[in-house]
């Protein structure tokens, strides 16, 4: 299988891994042969790539960090969550009550916790596409789970672990409070826009202080996961250790899938470009220590991946090597003439350094 832009992809290709609903559902199962409208449609759903099956990397398998059915689960915690706050945002607290909404959580979070610490893979979110009309929704279960990763790495505690979980699950939370003609806007906020979006952190943070059932951390973590290492950040400005360790933790895991998302107004950004981002804004946006912790969790370039190395030859990354996530090991598939070649060879980037991996893109 291989990693394909969507605006590369063709009727008749087949999907190689399943794509998933918001609410944590298959929506199209692997196996499945495209349409044109079966595009169209994953791409107005802001699917940017999929994998696809292909003779020449049928052998390759992608790896995911969590099984299905608590994927499912935790998708379903947020979409079912965050939609009963929308609509009836007064009967927050009795969701509590209710629906034992932190029991929920604490279980389907020690779940996520627990397969990740068994997992060898470096996390590629890009392996399971998910169809989502409402941002927030995705982007909450993404940083669960890179925040979720980054806890384990660092040697937070247990406790430590599942309140970072919590915290990642529900860190944005306090925007069902903020008009959908701010949040869904396709262009630059306004300042006095902006003043209103950055509500989000204290909302959600009286959201959830109060609820015996979620950890005061975890609301810390909403409070604080804009606060910058140099003081730039909101809503009190603090700088470097004056942010407690989570908040600054979910602010690299929360900035990395804002930039790696698709959103109304841009593409996202493949993983080594939002790693980028993130070095360049390393000991003065963001704590240096979470920045190269992410940078060992992630898949930079995710199994499936088109690359060009700087000799013109093309492949497809085949597997990731610990410790050096930015050498990986890849199959050639295309000589430096674009031509595709009869015997395809592989190589290893953690022990051939003079080469380099200098773009990335669908194959010819």
């Amino acid at each position: 299988m291989r990693l394909k832009s969507i605006q590369k992809c063709q009727p008749g290709d087949k999907l190689a891994r399943s794509i998933y609903a918001e609410n944590g559902t298959v929506l199209v199962g692997a196996g499945v042969e495209l349409t044109q409208r079966m595009i169209g449609r994953l791409m107005s759903k802001n699917i940017n790539s999929l994998y696809i099956q292909d003779e020449r990397t049928d052998d390759i398998m992608v790896d995911t960090v969590i099984s299905e059915g608590t994927r499912r689960q935790a998708m379903s915690i947020i979409h079912d969550t965050f939609r009963s706050v929308q609509e009836v945002p007064q009967k927050w607290q009795q969701l509590f009550t209710d629906k034992n909404l932190g029991r929920q959580l604490r279980q389907v979070m020690a779940a996520v916790a627990d397969e990740l610490k068994g997992s060898k893979s470096a996390i590629n979110l890009l392996a399971d596409a998910c169809a989502f009309d409402n941002y927030i929704f995705s982007h909450s279960f993404n940083v669960a789970l890179y925040s979720t990763a980054l806890a384990i790495n660092t040697g937070c505690t247990e406790r430590e672990i599942l309140d970072v979980s919590i915290g990642g699950m529900l860190h944005d939370i306090g925007k069902v409070q903020i008009p959908d003609t701010i949040l869904k806007k396709p262009g630059r906020l306004t300042p006095e826009e902006f003043e209103v979006m950055k509500k989000h952190t204290e909302i959600g943070f009286e959201m959830l202080r109060r609820q015996d059932d979620i950890p005061l951390l975890a609301a810390h973590c909403a409070f604080q996961h804009h606060e910058r290492w140099d003081g730039s950040g909101y809503p009190r400005h603090l700088k470097q250790d004056q942010i407690h360790p989570f908040g600054r933790l979910m602010a690299v895991a929360d900035v990395f899938d804002a930039l790696t998302s698709d959103r109304i107004y841009r593409r996202g950004m493949l993983p080594h470009e939002a790693m980028e981002v993130l070095y360049s804004g390393s000991g003065r946006l963001f704590d240096q220590f979470y920045v190269e912790a992410l940078r060992d969790t992630i898949a930079l370039y995710p199994v499936g991946l088109s690359v060009t190395l700087n000799t013109g030859v093309s492949g497809i990354v085949i597997d990731f090597n610990k410790g050096m996530p930015s050498r990986p090991l890849i199959r050639i598939l295309v000589d430096e003439d674009g031509q595709e070649l009869a015997q395809p060879y592989e190589c290893d980037l953690s022990k051939i350094l003079s080469l380099m991996i200098v773009a990335c893109g669908d194959l010819v």
